[in-house]
């Protein structure tokens, strides 16, 4: 016993000067200590994977690591983080994740609100969905990105398990599924062969569901198992999306720039002039100078009628010199470019 207390004595002073070397750190650079918890995260994350070896799981170690980073962040200047709520999201589960227990969160209503807390200062940090592995891109957030100042300063991926839930303990009594139209269009398939007759009736956040089904006889909702307890309703289905590869990818959006890291991608916006192989020759830059791209995407131009925004994210940080040099002939072969930020590769 007296072995174990001694133990937990050493284990605890470790920590603790962990802690206080990342809190010279922070406290060092104030002016952009956001950036530096980002890299940090992404640092520890790289470490664990590349060299811890032990019997508890590299993602318990990681959350450990991320708590105490989390703990001294909020420490060295309170952080508080926007997401669309309420308690119980997908995104909320996601803010939790990537900022640990130690920041004060603020649940707005929307994708837009997120955005506007955090340029009015409201909210030091916000996350907002950005993409589905089975539904694709939320447009709601390419529109907010083309328009704000914010950079992106780090991704996440977070796996997205829906049940059905009720106050119903029977399946067979579910006339009415309220649900967001992103875990409907995950769950498709499994609604069509188990409940082809319920209603559908779309509301704007998955606990809105949860609570609207809390409330009415006969009704359930899509959402995560989570919102079951917060809400009081039985599970009546686990695992009702029709992917088991169903990951959301949501952004962190700050006011900071992110440093590299080594292992970085980088997100822009352009609009391309009207003549044949315009797009081509943009990606032609990416092609000779070797940087991989990793996902694009076209919008409709709001502004202008039958004309498109292109999004690409592609591997590198917008300092390395290679990037630098693709980004200022794309600039010259374009109408409008905008680079939404830098970022560690997420995970």
């Amino acid at each position: 016993m007296k072995n174990d207390r001694g133990i937990d004595e050493n284990l605890c002073a470790l920590l603790n000067e962990r802690a206080d070397m990342y809190r010279k750190t922070f406290e060092a650079r104030k002016d952009s200590i956001g950036g530096h918890f980002v890299s940090l995260k992404r640092e520890i994350s790289d470490y664990i994977d590349s060299s811890y070896r032990g019997a508890l799981s590299a993602d318990i170690i990681k959350r450990i690591y991320g708590d105490i980073l989390s703990g001294v962040f909020s420490l060295v200047r309170p952080v508080k983080v926007a997401y669309m709520g309420p308690e119980g999201t997908y995104s909320n589960q996601a803010m939790m994740d990537f900022f640990g227990p130690a920041i004060d969160s603020i649940s707005v209503k929307t994708i837009s609100d997120v955005f506007h807390d955090v340029e009015l200062s409201k909210a030091d940090f916000g996350i907002v969905p950005i993409e589905n592995s089975t539904e694709g891109a939320v447009t709601y957030t390419l529109d907010e990105l083309i328009e704000t100042e914010l950079q992106i300063i780090a991704e996440k991926f977070i796996r997205i398990s829906c049940s059905l839930l009720s106050k119903e303990s029977d399946l067979n009594r579910v006339q009415k599924i309220y649900t967001h139209p992103q875990p409907l269009g995950q769950c498709r398939v499994w609604l069509r062969k188990n409940l082809p007759e319920a209603e559908i009736c779309i509301v704007d956040s998955t606990t809105r569901a949860a609570d609207m089904a809390s409330h009415e006889p006969g009704s359930a909702a899509l959402a995560s198992s989570l919102a079951a307890e917060l809400y009081n309703l039985n599970i009546l289905a686990e695992h009702v999306e029709d992917s088991r590869q169903n990951y959301t990818r949501f952004f962190i959006i700050g006011r900071e720039q992110s440093r590299p890291t080594g292992k970085d991608k980088t997100s822009i916006v352009f609009s391309i002039k009207d003549r044949p192989g315009a797009l081509l020759g943009i990606l032609d830059h990416f092609n000779k100078s070797g940087i991989n791209m990793t996902k694009i995407e076209s919008r409709p131009d709001k502004k202008k009628m039958w004309e498109y925004n292109f999004f690409i994210d592609f591997l590198g940080h917008r300092d390395d010199r290679e990037v630098d040099d693709v980004l200022a002939k794309i600039r010259n072969d374009s109408i409008y470019l905008k680079v939404l930020g830098s970022y560690p590769v997420g995970n």
